[in-house]
């Protein structure tokens, strides 16, 4: 191994990941003091005066395009209301097809509030007097002066290049956005009892991931999930390909039925994100990969005896929350497996490759307009 992952005290104290690593596991403390805040500006109420459409677009750039996947399926889901996620670059190519509708309220999302394509993207509908509400984790930034409000979490911002707990505090606050809108108080309690319940079940997953990394090595990885998961897997596909450059993908799980299976190998770690609703049929794609000869890490928050017997390593949440409210925590393997893949390699995952803590294109024009809108 190049360099130790022998325990988690060890990776603190290295240069290499300690940033990723004291930032997955600052998550719950993290989120408790963002949904706090929230609850004291009462932002999220005056958001809910302030837009009265009945269609969102959630609108970001890589992870927080994948915010929004699981942000649109909860808007719908709580207020059964039409909500859709498109990358920001779509909005730029094909207004007219995406600015379909007059009760359209636009989330543009952006950790740093200085992503081009999501600045480009608020540019284009001010200038067609489109009101938008941003969210974002950083202060003062052209975003939040391009927005007509904006939900600031500067507490969830991060050091390292990678997003980790900034991604997970911006979905919690935008499904608390959803029940707020939706005027469920069920909800609402729910995500604000998440993060102490969350905080005893991080720790223990440390120490299995870190485990699992020590004793396999892998040629790529696919992550698998359904529903308002698929932004997760998603997600957790990124993380590993930013923090370890390791090849990975991500698809709905009874897709990856269709074509993609002929790529399972046991140098292939296919990670499964199984909910509630669907477990039954997203338990028998698992059993079936694993027969192929599959190796296979199962999230799940309760599993049973064929869970159990087809994954070569289960992590299991084990919350009383219902099941919309404990997405968040199933981050917490995905983002340990692409930083202990890293560490094994010896890579920094605080510091990818080819990468930047935001995408900041050249384009005169537009730092102009963003200028402009400052004043």
């Amino acid at each position: 191994m190049s360099n130790s992952v022998e325990n988690v005290e060890n990776v603190k104290d290295n240069s290499a990941g300690a940033h990723s690593l004291a930032e997955i596991l600052s998550q719950p403390e993290c989120w408790k003091r963002c949904l706090d805040e929230l609850d004291r500006s009462k932002k999220l109420e005056a958001v809910r005066e302030r837009f009265t459409g009945t269609e969102w677009l959630f609108i970001g750039c890589g992870s927080s395009y994948y915010v929004a996947l699981s942000a649109a399926a909860t808007m719908t889901m709580l207020t059964g209301q039409r909500a859709r996620a498109i990358p920001a670059s779509e909005i730029l190519f094909g207004p007219e097809f995406v600015l379909s509708s007059s009760q359209l309220v636009p989330v543009l999302i952006s950790r740093s509030g200085r992503t081009s394509e999501v600045l480009r993207a608020a540019e284009l509908l001010k200038s067609r007097r489109v009101p938008t509400l941003a969210i974002t984790c950083a202060t003062q930034e052209a975003l939040e002066r391009l927005a007509t409000a904006t939900i600031v979490l500067p507490a969830a911002d991060e050091k390292s290049t990678v997003m980790t707990r900034s991604f997970s505090s911006m979905l919690l606050a935008l499904q608390q956005l959803a029940a707020t809108v939706a005027g469920d108080s069920k909800s609402s309690e729910s995500l604000r009892e998440l993060p102490a319940a969350a905080a005893p079940v991080l720790q223990p997953v440390v120490g299995k991931i870190r485990k699992f990394v020590e004793d396999h090595d892998f040629a790529d990885y696919v992550y698998l999930a359904q529903g308002a998961l698929y932004g997760l897997a998603c997600e957790g596909a990124l993380k590993v390909m930013e923090m370890s450059v390791s090849y990975a993908q991500a698809f709905h799980t009874l897709e990856f039925r269709h074509g993609p299976k002929s790529i399972v190998s046991r140098e292939t770690l296919l990670v499964f994100l199984l909910s509630e609703t669907g477990y039954e049929e997203e338990v028998s794609v698992l059993e079936e990969m694993k027969s192929l000869g599959a190796t296979t890490l199962a999230i799940v928050n309760r599993s049973d005896a064929r869970a159990r017997a087809a994954a070569d390593l289960l992590v299991e949440l084990n919350l009383e929350v219902p099941e919309l409210a404990r997405l968040a925590p199933y981050l917490f393997a995905e983002q340990l497996l692409g930083l202990f893949t890293g560490l094994k390699k010896g890579l920094d995952p605080d510091s990818p490759r080819n990468l930047s803590r935001v995408v900041i294109l050249d384009d005169e024009n537009s730092r102009k307009r963003r200028e402009d809108a400052a004043f």
